[in-house]
């Protein structure tokens, strides 16, 4: 038994790997247990940790440290790359106004967390921690943790205060809902209504009938069009084409265009004849509507194309092909000639089956190549953000220089280079599943020591009167800055249940609510919202924790 000892309780290297190990196998398999509808998914490795340490389970300091800090730069680096493409973009349209309530969601909540902690006389360094619990928000609580101990405070209070209050974050934002579905929610708000991306694509055929548009260039009636589209395929006397810029329209012409559904009735003005077939389904076999030509998908695996314009690689004119569609994170595009490429876009080719051979040696369709994540662009992206997180920023009234710090430094850099790295033809591009697998490993690491940390105070923290404190106190900060913001939206704003919810889990940042949320309403609206509001919301509760402890410690 003596070296079973050894390896669980005398620090060493084998033993820290051999405890953080166990805890998150045994944390992220007790974590997929659903206890009415709900699970904490990895999340539980963060409580797993919690009992290693109440059991007397340590690891040493140096080593906790290091783990932590590693797996925490990894985690808000991958994640800055996920949310990264669709961070700037979820600001247009829609999204600014969900982005507005979810804004005021971590406004309300943060501006309770100050006057609680003076009402209360509460230390702001505690009550940040109860913040970050009740809005289950792990990588603030780093950023939190890092800044305390910038200043020169004891993190180990933040780190217990977020543990105590977690299991209510996590059930408050679903009994909110519960509330808000009781009470306020009328048989309107619960209609399932058709979510419109903007970005995708609607595939018609018309019979050109307008004479105003007889004898003119496809390519001038793009550039005096507003609505953007793609001809795919002409048929002119029982013959199929594939037409330029340049072919000229004649009457009775039949085309085929690629475009948007919102701007269907415009083109309908512009050509004239819509036919009746659904050209959207997926069981078409486009090879067997006409021989001449083949309809083949491309992935752009090259890493000399990723950043450049579909439009300057001139392959229409050079190979006699169309790309009519390009297929983005399972998101259908319009192949416009401003469309930027990445590596991994799949583009959707017509032509001469020779032609698109040559196509595929400039674009590359070499798919293994794409399943090797280039890991020296993710250690210099890791690099460049923890640069940008030690750098001082001067604040007036504030005494002491303001950093980013291990957790704002790398999610910046990584929203960055998610957003602009193709554009200057950087090679960021990783599968989804290496993706999740280096955010999984960064989180299961950070958790597990956080746990391990606060585990060795917590039971006799949360029997002691303060910790009732920080319990309610959390709750209250769940649940009164959710009902107050969801109760704004559906009835000042009009906006659907689905919608509402699928904001406020995303202004949490709590995807264990959001479940519940898809078991229990039907539709796409609460995924799609929560998509919109959570970049902007995970950066802003990262940044403000640490504004908010520089401004008033």
């Amino acid at each position: 038994m003596e070296w079973i000892n050894s390896l669980l309780f005398e620090h060493s290297a084998l033993q820290a790997i051999i405890v953080l190990s166990l805890v998150t196998a045994i944390g992220i398999s007790l974590g997929r247990v659903r206890i009415l509808g709900v699970s904490l998914g990895v999340t539980f490795v963060f409580f797993m940790g919690i009992i290693a340490g109440h059991l007397g389970i340590s690891l040493d300091p140096n080593m906790l440290n290091y783990a932590e800090s590693f797996g925490l730069v990894l985690f808000v680096y991958s994640l800055g790359l996920q949310v990264g493409p669709g961070f700037f973009s979820s600001f247009r349209k829609g999204g600014v106004r969900l982005n507005m309530l979810s804004l005021g969601v971590i406004l309300l909540g943060t501006v309770m967390t100050i006057a609680l902690s003076y009402g209360l006389n509460v230390p702001l360094q505690d009550m940040i921690g109860i913040l970050c619990g009740a809005t289950t928000n792990t990588p603030a609580l780093g950023a939190a943790q890092q800044t305390l101990k910038q200043l020169g405070f004891d993190a180990s209070g933040a780190a217990l205060s977020c543990a105590v209050t977690y299991p209510l974050g996590v059930v408050g934002v679903i009994l909110a809902m519960l509330f808000i579905r009781k009470v306020f929610v009328r048989p309107s708000d619960l209609e399932v209504k058709k979510t419109e991306d903007p970005n995708h694509t609607y595939i018609a055929a018309f019979q050109v009938h307008n004479p105003g548009i007889y004898n003119k260039k496809i390519g001038d009636l793009a550039h005096d069009s507003h609505s953007k589209f793609v001809i795919s395929r002409l048929w002119r006397n029982g013959k199929v084409s594939i037409p330029s810029r340049d072919t000229i329209l004649k009457e009775n012409d039949r085309i085929l265009v690629v475009t948007i559904e919102k701007d269907m009735p415009m083109l309908t003005m512009i050509f004239g004849e819509q036919e009746n077939r659904d050209w959207n389904k997926e069981d078409i076999d486009w090879n067997a509507i006409d021989r001449e030509l083949v309809s083949s998908y491309i992935v752009v695996t090259r890493p000399e194309i990723n950043g450049r314009r579909l439009g300057s690689l001139k392959l229409r004119n050079a190979y006699d092909i169309n790309v009519s569609r390009v297929l983005r994170s399972g998101v259908k595009l319009l192949a416009t000639p401003d469309l930027i490429l990445q590596l991994g876009d799949r583009l959707t080719v017509v032509g001469e089956a020779a032609a698109i051979k040559q196509v595929e040696k400039i674009l590359g369709n070499t798919v293994m190549s794409l399943k090797e994540p280039n890991l020296a662009a993710i250690f210099v992206g890791i690099v460049l953000g923890l640069v940008l997180g030690s750098i001082p920023i001067a604040i007036p009234g504030i005494t002491t220089p303001v950093k980013l710090g291990l957790a704002g430094g790398p999610i910046i850099v990584g929203i960055l280079v998610g957003c602009f790295g193709p554009r200057l033809h950087m090679r960021i591009y990783t599968t989804r599943s290496a993706n999740l697998m280096l955010r999984g490993i960064g989180l299961s690491l950070y958790l597990a020591c956080l746990g391990i940390d606060a585990g060795a105070h917590f039971f006799e923290t949360v029997v002691r009167p303060e910790g009732a404190i920080w319990i309610a106190t959390g709750f209250l900060i769940t649940l009164i800055p959710v009902t107050i913001m969801g109760w704004i939206a559906l009835r000042i704003y009009k906006t659907d249940f689905g919608t509402t919810c699928g904001m406020l889990c995303g202004s949490m940042a709590n995807p264990m609510a959001l479940n519940y949320v898809n078991d229990s309403i039907p539709g796409e609206e609460a995924p799609v919202s929560y998509a919109t509001v959570y970049p902007l919301a995970m950066f802003s509760r990262v940044i403000i924790a640490q504004v908010v402890l520089m401004c008033f410690l």
